[in-house]
């Protein structure tokens, strides 16, 4: 049985974040910390093919979920409050409408239930130039990067994946010719009849357009509970962006 690795912060009700594709569990620590201060037990979960999960050759929002599953069985927990961003937002939303009676609440990050067309085939194609046979350092990593992704903090993110393979060479840790394989997977939508009826928040980021207000309506036929609230001053990745502001309405939802 493969059961997805995590990071388990703190004591109380479990609360699972899911992080965005080609993420980590560990991109949630600062704020799995702050959850954790409020009185809850916070998974931060490594989907497959990512962070320190199993590799596979499969990858489809089907199988995220039944992963998810797995987890939960696992770790004997009961009903859970889900948090998913992006990539994770959609496992989240999947796992909510197929197995209802297992999410407490469900928050999702910046991501709406829609097809999304492919659109990282330029960091999938710098992520594979690296060439591990000539990278000594993470200076050099990032130098090659470079070449094809100019904004310096989506390197940083990307870059968080390098690990030392052992004392001379590095790797990353995610299953990047699945990923580069299996990319229109990211895009695709949950199925069409899929529906969640329990208390659902969407958090956008002001200056994304992952979400628009068009979206809303598809948003509520899935998730009839649905609020939806923006972070101000952020973009795809407001929790990092405005960590501060996210915390805030999402700590407020969780506790009303």
């Amino acid at each position: 049985m493969n059961v997805l690795h995590s990071i388990i912060l703190g004591e109380g009700p479990a609360f699972l974040i899911l992080h965005g594709f080609l993420g980590m569990s560990d991109n949630w620590k600062t704020l799995g910390n702050h959850y954790a201060a409020q009185g809850f037990q916070v998974h931060l979960v490594d989907q497959r093919n990512h962070g320190r999960s199993f590799h596979s050759v499969e990858f489809d929002y089907d199988l995220l979920a039944e992963d998810l599953k797995t987890y939960i069985a696992y770790h004997q927990l009961q009903t859970v409050i889900l948090l998913g961003h992006s990539m994770g937002g959609k496992t989240a939303m999947q796992f909510a409408c197929t197995y209802p009676g297992k999410v407490q609440k469900l928050l999702v990050a910046d991501i709406a239930p829609k097809f999304y067309p492919p659109h990282h085939q330029g960091i999938i194609d710098g992520l594979l130039a690296l060439n591990f046979e000539t990278i000594t350092s993470r200076k050099e990593a990032d130098e090659q990067l470079e070449k094809h992704i100019k904004e310096i903090g989506i390197r940083q993110f990307l870059l968080k994946n390098l690990y030392r393979t052992d004392k001379q060479r590095f790797g990353l840790r995610i299953n990047l010719p699945v990923l580069a394989d299996k990319m229109g997977e990211v895009g695709e939508n949950i199925a069409a009849t899929a529906s969640y009826a329990g208390p659902t928040l969407f958090l956008r980021g002001d200056r994304s357009e992952y979400i628009m207000e068009r979206d809303f309506a598809t948003i509520q036929r899935h998730f009839p509970m649905a609020t939806m609230e923006s972070i101000d001053n952020a973009g795809h990745w407001l929790h990092a962006e405005n960590p501060k502001q996210f915390f805030t309405k999402s700590i407020s939802f969780i506790n009303s």
